[in-house]
């Protein structure tokens, strides 16, 4: 598998609750991208990338220091509810380019709400306008 970087848009962010607990020490760097092809949904206390053309989500590019790559991604995958083909998962883990600040575009892993917590989400969520969970409710 390839060890592509992490595009993370809700609690991993730096500053918010997971971040710590799951990144500090385990990164290389941590630098601000978007998504395009995506939006955000408000979820009980993080919120939903759902796939959505037109659509852009705030967040960070994450490079994870080598030797803790695998480790990492078993971590997150557990955190975000994902096992690889099992109908019950919340999150699907797909590759998507993400666009760095300086415009360059890099395949990175990204957590997307599962194909039956879209649906659910885009009938009845809570969208979070401008695609930035920090900036929800502001």
């Amino acid at each position: 598998m390839r060890q592509l970087p992490f595009f993370v848009y809700g609690t991993l962010r730096p500053g918010e609750h997971n971040h710590d607990l799951f990144l500090l020490g385990r990164t290389e760097s941590e630098v601000p991208g978007r998504l395009s092809g995506a939006v955000l949904y408000e979820g009980p206390g993080y919120p939903y990338a759902v796939e959505e053309p037109g659509g852009v989500v705030c967040g960070e590019l994450v490079t994870a220091v080598p030797e803790q790559y695998g480790p990492l991604l078993a971590a997150l995958d557990r955190l975000e509810d994902y096992a690889a083909g099992d109908p019950g998962n919340v999150y699907e883990r797909v590759a998507r380019d993400v666009a760095r600040a300086d415009g360059t575009r890099v395949q990175a892993w990204v957590y997307v709400a599962a194909p039956a917590v879209a649906a659910r989400l885009r009938t009845r969520g809570k969208l979070i306008e401008g695609g930035d969970w920090r900036l929800r409710g502001v």
